[in-house]
């Protein structure tokens, strides 16, 4: 399996891979979008505060968006899967997640930090990168969703809003996590 790619366009069709699920059973991302138009990859963090911050709205993404598959990677420097699956059923998570334990998927679709958010065709053609919104409430009268925009263009076979975002959050790898245990 070749991940490693020079750049990512939009419009680019990004690899498959193959990781596993947290109870250890590989899972390709084709294999999880079968039968869907399309798919949400996220890469999460279980100890990302960042991330905590959209477990709602992950868990509603998954019921409403029928037609898209949601996928967790879980990429973070030092989280085990032992660890996840606890934060999953600590925040009542209802939602597929895999384990990235070495980085290297986030390395080939170059995420440095999460949550950092790809929306896919059936083909795994790249139409959206970036945040699910600006870090904002939705109350918040300086609000500005990302995400959600996008798919609503997807799904509605018209030119999407925004392409593009910067995403924002908790690195994925620091020199930090490697310095000596006293």
């Amino acid at each position: 399996m070749t991940l490693i790619a020079r750049e990512q366009p939009i419009g680019s069709v990004l690899a498959d891979f193959t990781l596993p699920t947290l109870a250890g059973e590989p899972r390709s991302l084709s294999l999880l979008m079968r039968g869907c138009r399309g798919a949400v990859v996220v890469f999460w963090s279980g100890i990302c505060s960042h991330c905590r911050r959209y477990d709602g709205y992950l868990n509603r993404l998954s019921q409403r968006e029928v037609d898209l598959a949601l996928v967790l990677v879980a990429s973070r420097q030092e989280e085990t899967a032992d660890k996840l699956r606890q934060t999953l059923v600590e925040r009542d998570l209802h939602v597929v997640v895999l384990h990235d334990s070495d980085r290297t998927v986030a390395r080939a679709w170059f995420v440095e930090q999460t949550p950092r958010v790809f929306l896919l065709d059936s083909e795994r053609r790249l139409y959206y990168r970036g945040a699910i919104d600006n870090f904002k409430y939705p109350q918040d009268p300086d609000y500005i969703a990302y995400l959600d925009p996008a798919i609503e263009a997807f799904l509605g076979g018209c030119s999407l809003p925004r392409s593009d975002t910067p995403s924002f959050g908790c690195p994925i790898a620091s020199v930090y996590y490697n310095l000596p245990r006293l």
